[in-house]
Order: C-alpha cells, then sequence, then structure tokens
C-alpha cells in the first residue's frame, strides 16, 4: 500500500503550526506514558501510548521540523496561574490528555489537505485517547487498593464461625485493613452471601477483601483480590479472570516460590507457616530465619503466616517493618477487638 503524498503548506506558518502540535503531543503522551509506566505500572497502557508516540513521530516530517522557530515565538514561556493548582498525579494526567486531544485536533485540520495520512492518524489517536483517559482514571480504585495493601501490617484469615459476621466487624473496629474469607464447609449459595456481607463492611470501613481460592467468588461479590496457594489456579488465568486492577497474593514456603511470585506479577505473598498451624498441619513450620531470609529475597509486601499469636510474637521482634497474617488469634478471641488492639500494639 502506497503512503499518501505530503505536500508541503504553500504558507510557512502552517507547517510552524503543525510541528509545534506534533511536538506538544508527543510531549503530553510521554508524561502520560511515564505516570502510566512508574506510577501505575501499567505495562499495557505504557504500550499504548509508546505506539501513539511512534505513530506521531513517523509522520512528523523533516519539512515541519525545517519551519521550527522557538526563539521567535512570541508565546513561548507563557503559562496559566491554574497550572499551579495541579496537585495531584491525576490531575497532570489530566491536564496533558487535554493537551494531546487539543494538539491532535489542531494537526488533523490543519493537514487534511496537504498531508491527509497524518490528520488521519491524529484523528484516530484523538477518538482512541478519550476511551483511554477513562480506562486510565478508573485505576484510581487499584492506586487505593494497592496503598492500603502497602501500608498494612496486620492481615485477618476468616474461618467458619456463626458469629462471623461480627467478629470481623470488632477487627475492623480496632483497625484491620485486609480481611481475607477463607470458608471449607458451607455451599457456594451460602458462601457468596457471607461474602457479600462481609465484602460490604469492609468497604465502609476502606478495607480490603480478599477471597481464598475462589476466583469465582471474588467476582461474584466484587471483592478487592484473591489469594492462591501453589496448587490454586495459575496466576496468570487468575489476572486474566481478575483483571490488572485487582490484587492477587500466594501461599509461599520456599525461596523459590518466592522468586515465582515476583515472575508472575504477584501484588503480595505470605511466607510460612512460620509456626505450627492448625489450618496448615500438614505443611513443616519453616521457622525465623528462614522468614528472615525469604524478606530478604523479595520487595514484595510480604505477610509471616502460620501460628503467630501474641504470646509467640515477640520472637519476631527484631525482623524489621513486620507483617503479619493470623485468624485463630482473632477469630477464636473472646473480645477480637481488644486482640487486634493488641497484636497491633506488638507490631509497633
Amino acid at each position: 500500500m502506497k503512503s499518501m503524498p505530503v505536500t508541503p503548506p504553500s504558507d510557512n506558518r502552517i507547517a510552524q503550526l503543525i510541528d509545534a502540535n506534533l511536538d506538544r503531543a508527543r510531549e503530553g503522551l510521554r508524561v502520560m506514558e511515564d505516570w502510566c509506566r512508574f506510577g501505575l505500572k501499567r505495562k499495557d497502557f505504557s504500550i499504548q501510548i509508546k505506539d501513539w508516540r511512534h505513530q506521531l513521530s513517523a509522520h512528523h516530517h523533516i519539512i515541519y521540523r525545517k519551519a521550527r522557530l522557538t526563539s521567535r515565538d512570541p508565546a513561548m514561556g507563557v503559562s496559566h496561574p491554574l497550572q499551579k493548582n495541579r496537585l495531584t498525579p491525576e490531575a497532570i494526567f489530566i491536564a496533558n490528555s487535554s493537551r494531546v486531544q487539543e494538539a491532535l485536533r489542531v494537526i488533523e485540520e490543519f493537514t487534511r489537505i496537504t498531508d491527509p495520512k497524518l490528520s488521519e492518524v491524529a484523528s484516530k489517536i484523538r477518538y482512541e485517547s478519550y476511551e483511554f483517559e477513562i480506562k486510565v482514571l478508573d485505576t484510581k480504585e487499584e492506586i487505593v487498593r494497592r496503598k492500603i495493601l502497602k501500608d498494612c501490617s496486620l492481615y485477618l484469615l476468616t474461618s467458619n464461625k456463626k458469629n462471623l459476621k461480627e467478629i470481623v466487624l470488632q477487627a475492623l473496629d480496632a483497625g484491620i485493613k485486609i480481611v481475607q474469607y477463607r470458608e471449607k464447609f458451607l455451599n457456594d449459595i451460602e458462601k457468596i452471601n457471607q461474602a457479600k456481607e462481609l465484602a460490604s463492611l469492609c468497604k465502609k470501613y476502606n478495607s480490603l477483601f480478599i477471597v481464598n481460592d475462589r476466583v469465582d467468588i471474588a467476582l461474584a461479590v466484587e471483592a478487592d483480590g484473591i489469594h492462591l496457594g501453589q496448587e490454586d489456579i495459575p496466576t496468570k488465568i487468575a489476572r486474566e479472570l481478575l483483571g490488572p486492577e485487582k490484587i492477587i497474593g500466594i501461599s509461599t514456603h520456599c525461596i523459590e516460590d518466592i522468586k515465582n511470585a515476583e515472575k508472575e506479577n504477584c501484588d503480595y505473598i505470605g511466607i510460612g507457616p512460620i509456626f505450627p498451624s492448625e489450618t496448615k498441619k500438614k505443611l513443616h513450620p519453616i521457622g525465623i530465619d528462614y522468614l528472615r531470609k525469604g524478606l530478604n529475597e523479595t520487595l514484595l509486601p510480604a505477610f509471616a503466616i502460620g501460628g503467630i499469636n501474641s504470646s509467640n510474637i515477640n520472637k519476631l521482634n527484631q525482623i524489621k517493618k513486620l507483617r503479619i497474617a493470623v485468624s485463630d488469634a482473632i477469630i477464636n478471641s473472646n473480645d477480637p477487638f481488644s486482640k487486634t488492639e493488641e497484636l497491633f500494639k506488638l507490631l509497633k
């Protein structure tokens, strides 16, 4: 397929205008790309923006570059007071997205006759960018999730209890920010109904609700994520089903498991069991030295798990920035609120 010919604009000012707006669009795209790459950690978003930049670069012909007269631009250095109001990454992203869209519209209008291919490319990218902007802004919830995860030091795992809702409520009142739903005895309808109740509670407290093992239930109750064991559904498939915005955690029992979790882009890991555990009777405790070694091997949020309670947590005192996941210590406590508060104090 032959490329459409480019006719140099008869008026050099038009070439200058096209050059300036190509620069403006590409610069704005670079700002957007870097936020998606480093801020959101979204490789898919970064790839899309990079593709747009390269498309525009391919059409930034020499006839436009030669027309550039930056030193004589009467508006060079002009700014607007509202620019100082861009106090958040989202505000910066929106401003640059708008800048890109406006520049593309100018390019589209002024190249219809002389450079129809560039006009077509500008129009296509502009319309795609409208939908893309919404996708990126929808990730704000994803950012909040990962901020909560990053700041969390105490993680609650549920078990089968008649008054589970009241127990979880007390733990949330005491400051729990992540609740993982574990249920082995109810049927699926009962699990979904119970999980919905707990998910709703967690949302009110701005806490994360994670479902153990069951991706289908996580989707059904709009959970914040899923926790997987080494023999559960592969992480890659779970990610495809849940989408990039949800949290995926995985249990690890050795250094190889930890390395695999990083390769598979898990959001956090559990390391254990540290002590003998009622819920993991078949697994031998890995011990404190192995926990320390595992924590040194990863930058992922990592929760020590397995048999941890207020009577043995002092054995972990020398571990910096300790995070723990507990079940029995809170779930079977006579006073879940006070027990949760006690564990928080011991973690400080």
